[in-house]
């Protein structure tokens, strides 16, 4: 992301909501309401609450959480995200991953293991992203309690297909070794595996594990190497694993981010970041708003963002633009308050701001989908697109002088969160 200059808080209130200015106030919609779709409209809603989160599974030792959410304007959504919490010492047993998956880690450590083409592990910790492409098989492990990354393991991930990947509805985004193996009857899996009928016959007629169980590595190990999970559950569909590699992640607190200052922070990891996210139509960024901060209006040229709320609450605005709107009522603006554990989307080309309370920090991961490297588009800074347009023709689109253009433009400072109302 490139370093942007934001108006003064007057002016940026003044163009943010210029084009609103001579509506009535009941051309807002209020995103917290049920809003229905339509033709106009958002085609899909543009925020879930963190109590429409549906349990997939749950234990004292973890659970998966689910929701779906499109990108608001039919576009290749909707999208699943899943929330995965590991107490310590925990492990998730292996799965074989039907769609792209790219994580963000929010809290614990733990380690990663994978095979796709290879046997692959990785130490992840608060922080981290990474991506599994499909058809990898997985499991991970939650470490022992950390007093400085969080007591338990929980990531947030996206899913998606590519545009050749036939998706099937009934498929879900993932599903377990168990039901691989033994969907197959006992005269198949005897003759892929090569062994008597007698132990095809102890496996399918063992009880099914949960997803979620107790590590296995014994508390009296010496060696702290000897803590993860022997690799005898990789050996059965890698072979040797034993010239396995292992992959490194990329840290947003870890890295230098694209903006920073007493506002805020933000950071944006794409394929020139991390290079596990070539192919992949989804990328990552973190924004981080102290308390009565904003990040100014900007949209984004290629990509939908859809985003979870980490810590803290604030509002997030979104206008619905098109030359028609004073024609039909179904096209409003959209103004909703987000809090821990909501999501939103904000669909491309769509400008947006998003804003922290004044008694409140709001910190928020955010995904963004497509298929090309997409930079925000800021409304204001030195690299506005405003800053590209003739003086003239932008000061007959506003109605005021070029005067009032140039000094509109000059008075701008470097900066891309500030201080704001919200």
């Amino acid at each position: 992301m490139t370093k942007f200059t934001v108006l003064p808080l007057s002016v940026l209130l003044l163009l943010l909501f210029l084009s609103t200015e001579s509506l009535a106030k009941s051309d807002e919609s209020d995103e917290n309401d049920v809003v229905a779709p339509s033709c106009c409209g958002f085609s899909s809603p543009l925020l879930i609450k963190k109590d429409q989160w549906k349990p997939i599974f749950t234990t004292k030792l973890g659970h998966i959480s689910t929701v779906q959410i499109g990108d608001g304007c039919g576009g290749m959504g909707p999208y699943k995200i899943h929330s995965i919490t590991l107490e310590p010492n925990t492990l998730l047993l292996p799965l074989l991953l039907h769609s792209d998956m790219v994580f963000f880690v929010d809290s614990g450590s733990g380690i990663l293991n994978w095979v796709d083409e290879e046997a692959t592990s990785s130490q992840i910790k608060r922080g981290d992203v990474y991506r599994l492409r499909p058809g990898s098989v997985f499991y991970l492990q939650s470490k022992p309690v950390d007093i400085y990354l969080g007591t338990k393991l929980r990531l947030y991930a996206i899913f998606s297909n590519t545009e050749e990947c036939l998706h099937d509805p009934c498929f879900g985004a993932y599903s377990s070794i168990t039901d691989l193996l033994f969907g197959f009857d006992e005269t198949i899996l005897q003759s892929a595996f090569g062994v008597p009928e007698e132990i095809i016959g102890l496996l399918r007629n063992r009880t099914n594990p949960p997803l979620i169980v107790p590590d296995m590595s014994t508390p009296n190990e010496v060696n702290a190497n000897m803590w993860q999970l022997q690799p005898r559950l990789l050996k059965f569909f890698a072979g040797d694993v034993s010239a396995g590699s292992e992959a490194k992640t990329f840290n947003v607190f870890e890295s230098e981010p694209d903006f920073e200052s007493l506002n805020g922070r933000t950071i944006t990891i794409n394929r020139k970041d991390l290079k596990v996210l070539k192919g992949s139509m989804v990328g990552v960024s973190m924004v981080n708003l102290t308390q009565g901060s904003m990040m100014g209006p900007h949209w984004n040229p290629w990509a939908c963002e859809i985003s979870i709320v980490l810590k803290g609450s604030g509002m997030v605005r979104v206008l619905r633009n098109s030359i028609s709107r004073s024609s039909n009522s179904e096209c409003k603006n959209s103004r909703f308050n987000v809090e821990e554990g909501d999501i939103f989307a904000v669909p491309r080309l769509h400008p947006m701001a998003q804003m922290s309370f004044i008694n409140d920090s709001l910190i928020f991961v955010g995904f963004t989908t497509s298929l090309k490297n997409n930079e925000p588009q800021f409304l204001a800074g030195k690299s506005s697109a405003l800053r590209s347009l003739d003086r003239e023709v932008l000061a007959a689109s506003l109605n005021v002088s070029s005067v009032m253009i140039d000094g509109l433009l000059g008075a701008q400072k470097e900066a891309v969160v500030r201080v704001g109302e919200a």
